[in-house]
């Protein structure tokens, strides 16, 4: 079982930036493609960006495109989450999860528990 903890999350101005971390522990790593996802007030959690398991694959959310960068350390056991030109309506939880490759991840599918999340605040 892999156990997830996110970090780096705040308060910004829209148009600033903030970088996400998500550390990982329990299973092997780089054996999943990992995951960003996102749950606004009031609305379902939705997919944010994934990338494969060795870094060289990337999706993302229409939404973020050109605006946010995923990206992973295998030897540190960590994915990041490069948010930059953020909007307010970007406000939301931010969490991260693993899966099986990246189209699962971007319908949704986590194999992981959801953990705390880091809550990320844009301001107009």
């Amino acid at each position: 079982q892999v156990q997830l903890v996110e970090s780096g999350g705040g308060l910004v101005q829209a148009g600033g930036s903030l970088r996400l971390s998500c550390a990982a522990s329990g299973r092997t790593f780089s054996s999943y493609a990992m995951g960003w996802f996102r749950q606004a007030p009031g609305k379902e959690r939705e997919f944010v960006a994934a990338i494969s398991r060795s870094g060289g694959l990337t999706s993302y959310a229409d939404s973020v495109k050109g605006r946010f960068t995923i990206s992973r350390d295998n030897a540190k056991n960590t994915v990041y989450l490069q948010m930059n030109s953020l909007k307010s309506e970007d406000t939301a939880v931010y969490y991260c999860n693993v899966a099986s490759s990246i189209g699962a991840l971007a319908t949704g599918i986590a194999f992981a528990s959801w953990g705390q999340g880091t809550q990320v605040t844009v301001s107009s």
